[in-house]
């Protein structure tokens, strides 16, 4: 076994155990340790979802999911206005605008924003981790945004 797939999946263990027992047997929770990529969209203040969806990178520590995006997307805005439920799905569908959702395992999440530094850094490395190859170049800019205010990290915690 390659070091980093060993490391890969020491942290893809340390990720499982520390997930609620109540959250472990859903096929959503199986996918987040596994996929590439999410799909999110935050529900308005009426209840229904926003027509607005993404797919992003993520990363885990623990049982919640770290996304980071640009500070003035409706990704960011919506928990600032107090929109803060959101549902992801989980997988790899290509293009967002053609994607067929409703054939992913999802789950409900609530977001914040993420400012504690310690966090962020751990959250960071998750990223590189996991998105090894990419890193080089996109963990720079991710840090420089992250510093520069341009970009925000969001933290979404799973719903039971």
């Amino acid at each position: 076994m390659q070091r980093r797939a060993f490391i890969q999946a020491g942290l893809a263990s340390v990720t499982l155990a520390t997930v609620p027992a109540s959250l472990r047997a859903s096929d959503a929770n199986i996918a987040l340790l596994d996929s590439e990529l999410i799909y999110l969209s935050p529900y308005q203040s009426s209840g229904s979802l926003s027509r607005c969806q993404a797919e992003v990178w993520y990363a885990m520590l623990g049982a919640d999911i770290f996304v980071v995006t640009a500070s003035e997307s409706w990704r960011v805005q919506a928990p600032l206005k107090g929109l803060v439920r959101t549902k992801l799905w989980i997988g790899d569908l290509g293009v967002w605008k053609n994607a067929d959702y409703e054939s992913l395992p999802s789950v409900g999440a609530e977001a914040k924003i993420e400012t504690d530094e310690k966090v962020i850094e751990l959250a960071l490395q998750q990223f590189g981790y996991k998105y090894s190859r990419e890193w080089g170049k996109w963990g720079p800019r991710f840090k420089r945004g992250l510093a520069d205010g341009s970009r925000t990290m969001l933290r979404y915690g799973l719903s039971a």
